[in-house]
């Protein structure tokens, strides 16, 4: 498996997502198809399949489009607001080209139809493609959801092999370095996010489960210096530490 990060908008991600076996690939979030088929030419793959990860436009805006370009080929989402052709239930997986498994993981929280994508192969690669639920470094906004539906959210996705590399919806991390500064300065997360940061300009990819389980604050929440942040303590719910997290992070 071979991921290629194609930037769309002005800080969106869509990614090709190659079985090297057979040179075809899934496309994630194909917002502007003629970046996406660009990219798809240069790479020399073959788009097979579509992986919308929610229905919000910036991530399936290209799905009608892709529809007309790949018929026939599809789409994948968890509903049909996105345009999807196949709306999948959590953990319904599936096979894409030979060796690509993937694993949609229902994350409704930033949507109700929120869907996160564990990709394997053969070789034990493993990748996750989470959208808007997890950023490096963050996580999105409870556009229609809640405090809790966002801890179980993370963690499910915490509970992913450690070595899993994490590839998400948008370029986010210099601002969720921020945040983390705010709330955690002296932990060695934030110091490994700030290297992170100061030494790449796209940092999609280059973050695991295990990463973020260290630098993420919203996947911190019982830890000292989040409780401390928050005004919490070892006896506040989780809930209320998200929550309080989640409208800090709304007035930055």
């Amino acid at each position: 498996m071979r991921v290629v990060p194609v930037p769309v908008r002005s800080d969106n991600y869509a990614y090709l997502v190659v079985d090297e076996s057979t040179k075809e690939a899934a496309v994630v979030d194909p917002y502007d198809m003629d970046a996406v088929d660009a990219a798809a030419s240069r790479e020399g793959v073959k788009i097979v399949a579509n992986l919308t990860t929610h229905h919000h436009h910036d991530h399936s805006g290209g799905n009608k489009e892709f529809a007309k370009r790949y018929p026939g080929a599809p789409i994948y989402g968890g509903s049909e607001q996105g345009h999807a052709t196949t709306v999948l239930k959590d953990g319904e997986s599936f096979v894409v080209s030979k060796e690509l498994n993937i694993n949609p993981l229902a994350t409704p929280c930033h949507t109700q139809d929120h869907i996160c994508y564990h990709v394997t192969d053969p070789k034990s690669s493993n990748a996750v493609f989470t959208g808007d639920t997890l950023f490096l470094g963050g996580c999105g906004r409870f556009f229609e959801g809640t405090a809790n539906q966002m801890i179980a959210a993370l963690e499910k996705l915490g509970s992913l092999p450690d070595e899993t590399v994490v590839y998400n919806g948008h370029e986010y991390t210099a601002g969720n370095l921020k945040f983390s500064e705010t709330i955690a300065p002296n932990s060695t997360g934030t110091k490994r996010l700030r290297e992170l940061v100061t030494n790449n300009k796209i940092t999609t990819g280059k973050s695991t489960i295990k990463d973020e389980k260290d630098w993420n604050v919203f996947m911190r929440l019982t830890s000292p210096d989040v409780l401390t942040s928050t005004n919490a303590t070892a006896e506040t719910s989780k809930e209320q530490v998200m929550s309080t997290l989640r409208e800090l992070k709304n007035k930055l």
